[in-house]
């Protein structure tokens, strides 16, 4: 069996230097245009060129979200931008509307794949894509491991004409992260109550407020949907993990698993990129290595913010996908701060600062798992402090082992 990649989410330069250090094989970004994420900080083109050449240097590939569905104006602009990708070396660009994979197709050699939003749920329409020039599509999050593994073998093995196998053809599932309530994210709830287009992506998530009934005849008086003080969260579903299950994803065939996360912390998006890689690498040394580490791979999961979690549609519907109760995220660990660099003489790491920590706390750095007090602090003019309260501060820890830079430090 061919090794899955492993697709990593980067809103940022950081986040994508996180999930390259942490175990991605590809990452996705997204550009100041044409991207769903609106509210993510997202790279412009010198930005873009610098992070795809960091990840080239590192054998990691990077993939463009141009995903959003376009109006008429949307492709001022567009053919040159598809251009520029090109040629900066982005080895794919993620696309949703039909329009702008028209666009996309005239650009001679630009990889294309569709995304999870053209709601993709049918062998079918795999093979039209195919068709269109597309080598990969991103499957709809609502099917099953058994509709993903008959998509796959129908559209990547040789029963189809040898006339339709021109070209390399993959399928790509999304294994963690948040769900949405509508198919796939096509959703309007976001435009008809806040004005924000989530096919724009500027979703508000009006699914993840809280609701209660109101009768026509009694306006004003609120009726909670559940018998709970706090009202309900009716459409506010889980998160997906598949943490438990790579052996299952693995035999449908998919080349490409998917963290969803474009939003979310450089620590979450180096935390769960590290623990799946674990694990699919577990499994491809020995599936009873992996077998015997299912539970310490949940349990490091856990230590990342979640909705709760479930398996999403993966073996059927469920009917305990929705969280009824609140929207919060459940955090276990305190993301403290990011290894810089560390001096092999003097045994003192850098590092800059994200929540405060003091002296004689235990901390834990992830990628070496090793743990420590601390037990020495020193500000930039090597002045020695108890505690560190500044953001982003940068500052100077004794530590028992050497790290290397990205090392994320953490405290329960």
């Amino acid at each position: 069996m061919k090794k899955p990649e492993l697709l990593a989410p980067a809103g940022d330069f950081e986040k994508l230097q996180m999930a390259i250090a942490y175990g991605a094989n590809a990452v996705y970004v997204g550009g100041k245009q044409f991207s769903l994420r609106a509210n993510a900080k997202n790279f412009d083109i010198d930005e873009l060129q610098k992070a795809i050449a960091y990840a080239h240097s590192k054998n990691v590939r990077v993939y463009v979200s141009v995903n959003i569905y376009a109006n008429n104006q949307d492709f001022n602009g567009l053919k040159v931008y598809l251009q520029t990708l090109k040629q900066i070396g982005a080895d794919a660009v993620i696309v949703a509307d039909l329009g702008v994979l028209s666009v996309a197709r005239q650009i001679l050699g630009l990889e294309i794949h569709v995304s999870t939003q053209a709601n993709i749920t049918n062998y079918e329409s795999a093979a039209l894509y195919k068709s269109l020039g597309v080598s990969r599509v991103i499957l709809a999050r609502e099917l099953s491991l058994e509709e993903i593994a008959e998509v796959t073998r129908r559209t990547t093995d040789t029963a189809l004409p040898k006339t339709e196998l021109k070209t390399a053809f993959e399928t790509e599932i999304f294994v963690h992260g948040a769900m949405c309530m509508s198919y796939s994210g096509r959703c309007l709830l976001s435009n008809y109550m806040a004005n924000r287009d989530a096919n724009k992506g500027d979703c508000a998530q009006p699914c993840r407020w809280n609701y209660f009934l109101v009768e026509e005849q009694r306006p004003g008086e609120y009726i909670p949907i559940q018998e709970d003080n706090r009202g309900t969260y009716l459409m506010n579903s889980k998160d997906l993990c598949m943490i438990q299950h790579i052996p299952e994803l693995i035999a449908t065939g998919a080349s490409s698993f998917k963290i969803e996360g474009r939003m979310k912390t450089a620590y979450y998006v180096a935390a769960v990129t590290r623990i799946y890689r674990q694990a699919i690498d577990d499994y491809f040394t020995c599936k009873a290595l992996y077998d015997s580490q299912k539970a310490y791979y949940m349990q490091e999961i856990l230590k990342t913010g979640n909705r709760d979690f479930y398996t999403g549609f993966y073996f059927g519907r469920r009917d305990d996908s929705q969280n009824l109760t609140n929207t919060i995220y459940n955090n276990t660990q305190d993301f403290l701060g990011v290894v810089q660099d560390y001096n092999q003489e003097t045994g003192y790491a850098r590092v800059q600062q994200r929540n405060k920590f003091t002296i004689g706390e235990t901390v834990e750095f992830i990628k070496s798992g090793h743990k420590q007090t601390i037990t020495e602090i020193y500000d930039e003019n090597n002045n020695p402090i108890e505690t560190a309260p500044h953001p982003k501060q940068l500052l100077h820890i004794k530590t028992t082992i050497p790290l290397e830079k990205l090392e994320i430090m953490r405290r329960a």
